[in-house]
């Protein structure tokens, strides 16, 4: 580009010639055009153990896979709010963030703004067809706040726990007021060392069986 010269719009440029990938099972997802029938349940939980929060960055040997955090926030979701058991709002609560599984990557929260519109049509158009292929209702905003408390939480004790940024830092620079947790909910349900990220072998096939079991529930 010349110096002086414009910079190029989100809308300018050629369209990609391909723009799908091929999944765990041998099924091809369309990412610019995705149906609700491109992806098996195990291509999901391979796709998010193997997509990482925190940008892949972890005080352990391993980073944390979104599979394990979205158990988390549906382990925290639970235990604060009993009286919700339904397992089509337990469903979407444990695929909050499935469409990452499905791109592969999970971008941090202060580079999104630079990605532009492109990205944000190409992550709505994935949470659609999440939505339309496991019967997700858009949350109310009633429905919405134990959803977000419990996500907050999770990052937060995620932040201090898992990738070592100190209890100021969270609030100052992350900008989360929720105070850590202490305890790792998961160790009651899996066992295994606290706040330690699973293996991604281990945080899929954890995925895929809470997957299963809330879609058994569901079954006429």
């Amino acid at each position: 580009m010349k110096s002086g010269a414009p910079p190029q719009s989100d809308a300018e440029g050629p369209a990609p010639t391909r723009a799908w990938v091929r999944l765990y099972s041998g099924k091809r997802l369309d990412l610019l055009n995705p149906t609700p029938f491109d992806w098996e349940d195990s291509d999901l939980a391979t796709g998010l153990a193997r997509t990482y929060r925190w940008g892949g960055h972890s005080a352990w040997d391993l980073p944390l896979s979104v599979a394990q955090h979205s158990l988390l926030v549906l382990a925290l979701r639970r235990a604060w709010h009993p009286a919700i058991d339904d397992p089509r709002a337990d469903l979407r609560e444990l695929l909050h963030d499935a469409d990452e599984g499905l791109l592969g990557f999970d971008c941090i929260s202060v580079v999104k703004p630079f990605l532009g519109e492109r990205y944000r049509r190409l992550t709505e158009s994935l949470e659609r067809a999440v939505a339309l292929r496991y019967g997700l209702a858009p949350w109310t905003e009633a429905e919405k706040k134990p959803h977000k408390r419990a996500d907050r939480v999770a990052a937060a004790s995620e932040a201090v726990h898992v990738v070592g940024w100190t209890h100021r830092e969270v609030r100052a620079t992350l900008g989360i007021a929720h105070q850590p947790l202490t305890e790792d909910p998961l160790i009651a349900i899996y066992g295994g060392v606290p706040w330690e990220p699973w293996s991604p072998a281990l945080a899929a096939e954890r995925f895929l069986t809470e997957l299963r079991a809330l879609s058994l529930r569901l079954e006429p």
